[in-house]
């Protein structure tokens, strides 16, 4: 007799065992389902890594800040905002040009693209000590254009900031400029002297004429 008053055959004992052992397969067919079995599974598609070449490579940062281009719309005669995102200031390693580029954020679309020359002129907007304007043939749209742009910064001392370095750039290219037109006048120099040489060894090698 059990202790509630019921009596257990073994009928019933092997049935209740029975139900147990079904419930606990049961259980862990579903477990099975999900456990990690530790074995190797090989992907369905296999990726090769790809090589993405930003341009920036060969050049040394020399700003890198956020910002909100705008571009003026002649036609509208009105500002129209051409993105927000990093503008940087980029020298090339070799060549020691200084290029302005600026790409939208997420989309890392090009807003702005153009060198920094000495004859390009910042200008504070509307007396705003956050925004410059200037003047640029801008390339981010895969051909030159005339552009007037308009960048705000997010604060006076990164305005400040870009202000400085902007104007560094320019006097780099200014000498770098002035370099050049040294090399190029002291080749030109270089070869006049050698066209003279080249004229005094002509006529001390002319034959003089037999006298009769």
């Amino acid at each position: 007799m059990s202790g509630d008053g019921e009596e257990r055959t073994p009928h019933k004992d092997k049935q209740v065992e029975a139900e147990e052992v079904d419930r606990e397969d049961a259980a862990a067919a579903a477990k099975g389902d999900d456990e990690d079995t530790g074995a190797p599974v090989a992907p369905i598609v296999k990726l090769e890594e790809v090589s993405i070449s930003s341009g920036e490579e060969n050049e040394h940062v020399l700003l890198d800040l956020k910002a909100k281009l705008y571009r003026f719309d002649k036609e509208g005669k009105q500002w129209k905002e051409r993105g927000v995102g990093l503008v940087k200031l980029l020298k090339h390693k070799e060549s020691e040009k200084v290029r302005l580029l600026m790409r939208q954020n997420k989309t890392l679309k090009i807003c702005a693209n153009h060198l920094v020359l000495p004859s390009t002129s910042l200008q504070e907007h509307a007396g705003s000590d956050k925004s410059w304007v200037w003047h640029a043939t801008d390339f981010s749209d895969g051909e030159l254009k005339d552009e007037l742009f308009c960048i705000r910064l997010g604060s006076t001392e990164n305005a400040q900031k870009f202000k400085e370095v902007f104007e560094e750039a320019q006097e780099s290219t200014e000498e770098k400029s002035d370099e050049i037109k040294e090399a190029a006048q002291s080749t030109a120099d270089l070869l006049e002297n050698l066209n003279v040489k080249e004229q005094n060894i002509e006529e001390k090698t002319v034959e003089p004429t037999a006298n009769n």
